[in-house]
């Protein structure tokens, strides 16, 4: 019988093993994939906003050789942070159902587990917004990108303009792609990209380098091309591969199983207290950007640090 089950170990699942590590309290972690599973799947050359002491767990310093850390130090950073509190782990290992009874009896594909409580921190990189226009599910088309080296020479339609998006244009477009097209929804590249790639991205676009469609949709994707709507007007473009960056969705298919419910708001944000992080179902507690629904960009690794002890203080009054 464990005191908490928590599942995701991801920075903010860990975060919240080392503070039931501290208290004494008996918990195992839990995630279908590797540890910190989403910062695995990022773009190999890909560059933290935050600098490395705000992603910082544990008390243990994140050293890093630039003034924003890489995708590489951050793996290497929690690593270490995972062996230096030999915490409880269990990779590989997805979650198929979880039953209240008496307590919570959690099922996973290698075992089963008791517990009084769970925390849940799966984050929203798993399941990605799909486009669902005809030809999606061609083999061409990809919703993660890791590197450009397999686009070399090749024809790349690049689908959105946030970070991820705008990282994928610029790396293709200098590793040798044969043309780089954005097709873009909104009238311009937003404010939220990287300040220091944004103007990269703009003055490419600018010389014609790389070429978006602004206002644009991505309406069918071919073989050999794809079909794109601006206002009134329809355009076919050669096209070799598809890179569809719009974005991450939360698991919300688990939260309901649970029992979790959502406020009426546009974000489909779960509710929960927001001094202890427990949600409507007792005994179960939300932390990291799983928080914030379909906003995924309220909550980050630095500022939902915090919600590791909040939920481990309500744990141990509740005990």
């Amino acid at each position: 019988m464990y005191d908490l089950v928590i599942i995701g170990a991801g920075p903010i699942g860990l975060a919240c093993g080392i503070e039931a590590e501290k208290n004494n309290l008996k918990y195992t972690i839990i995630d279908k994939g590797c540890l910190v599973n989403s910062l695995y799947n990022y773009p190999l050359n890909m560059t933290f906003f935050s600098t490395s002491e705000r992603l910082e767990i544990g008390n243990i310093p994140f050293i890093s050789n630039n003034s924003k850390p890489t995708r590489l130090e951050a793996l290497e950073y929690y690593r270490r942070a995972c062996s230096h509190w030999e915490l409880n782990i269990k990779l590989y290992e997805k979650v198929k159902s979880i039953k209240k009874e008496s307590k919570f009896k959690i099922k996973t594909e290698k075992s089963e587990y008791k517990t009084n409580n769970i925390v849940i921190a799966t984050g929203f990189y798993d399941i990605p917004f799909l486009l669902n226009v005809p030809g999606e599910n061609l083999s061409k088309v990809y919703h993660y990108y890791s590197e450009p080296h397999p686009f070399y020479g090749m024809n790349v339609a690049i689908v959105g303009s946030a970070n991820s998006a705008v990282d994928a244009a610029l790396e293709t477009y200098r590793k040798g792609a044969k043309s780089v097209t954005m097709i873009i929804r909104e009238s311009e590249i937003g404010d939220n990209v990287k300040y220091w790639v944004r103007p990269d991205i703009i003055n490419r676009i600018k010389e014609e380098n790389i070429t978006a469609y602004f206002n644009s949709e991505i309406i069918e994707i071919k073989e050999k091309n794809i079909i794109i709507k601006t206002k009134n007007k329809k355009n076919k473009i050669k096209n070799d591969f598809v890179l569809a960056m719009t974005g991450y969705q939360p698991n919300f298919k688990l939260l309901e199983k649970i029992g979790i419910v959502f406020h009426s708001d546009e974000y489909k944000t779960p509710k929960y207290n927001n001094i202890t992080m427990e949600s409507n179902v007792k005994g179960v507690y939300l932390a990291g950007v799983v928080c914030g629904g379909y906003k995924t960009n309220k909550w980050f690794i630095e500022n939902s640090r915090e919600h590791a002890p909040a939920i481990i203080k309500s744990i141990k009054i509740n005990k």
